[in-house]
């Protein structure tokens, strides 16, 4: 009987051990950001298509030169459209994209964080992050929207269908402008892949033309998918 004692003991123990490796091997899987519960959460673009679809969406786009800006004006683009909730375009946008967000009667955000996709900053004040359209109005209406409806540049201006608009650092989205990406880039390279399918799936969803330079900045953003 001693010894069957000893053999059960050794057993226990040895179970123990498996289990006590088990658990050190989770903790590194997760401190070394290999599981997903410590990785930090990245506003995500509604209806972004994959590299590939990318890809073929681009090859589908019309190549042709930027147009004029004659004519253009921002109020020729409504926005911002009231969402319902006493909530407009922006102040949604906010709200989604932002993390413990908190807001008054009449839907202004009052305090939460938001980081921004363009930089990777976080933010914690409504006023230090704009509302950016991911295909800037301006660069819409050189490349095609000039002739559209009104009604059709308010759908475009507040979109929340495709990945159009985003919660980003004020000053970037400033430099950003009305930019296209042969002009300007997010400075977080890693968001590159993202910014290029995004800007492919606005342009070719409401058939809006290139630039061969454009084409080209696209396609090499597209090579780091």
């Amino acid at each position: 009987m001693a010894t069957r004692t000893r053999q059960m003991t050794t057993a226990q123990r040895l179970l123990l051990l498996i289990s006590l490796a088990a658990v050190v091997l989770v903790g590194i899987w997760l401190v070394t950001g290999k599981g997903s519960a410590l990785q930090p959460s990245q506003p995500t673009s509604s209806n972004t298509v994959g590299a590939a679809d990318a890809r073929k969406q681009l090859d589908e786009l019309t190549v042709a030169p930027r147009g004029s800006m004659d004519g253009y004006d921002r109020k020729k683009y409504p926005h911002w459209d009231n969402q319902g909730n006493n909530c407009n375009t922006r102040e949604f946008v906010l709200k989604r994209d932002g993390k413990d967000v908190k807001a008054g009667s009449d839907c202004a955000p009052t305090s939460g964080s938001w980081t921004s996709i363009y930089d990777g900053e976080t933010w914690t004040k409504p006023t230090d992050v704009d509302i950016d359209h991911m295909v800037p109005l301006a660069q819409s209406w050189v490349s095609g929207a000039k002739s559209w409806t009104d009604e059709k540049r308010r759908q475009f201006a507040n979109d929340l269908t495709r990945p159009q608009l985003f919660a980003v650092t004020d000053n970037v989205n400033q430099e950003k402008s009305d930019k296209a990406p042969d002009q300007w880039k997010p400075p977080l390279v890693s968001f590159w892949c993202t910014y290029a399918t995004d800007w492919i799936t606005v342009k070719h969803y409401y058939g809006l033309t290139i630039t061969t330079q454009e084409k080209s900045a696209l396609g090499d953003m597209l090579g780091r998918c």
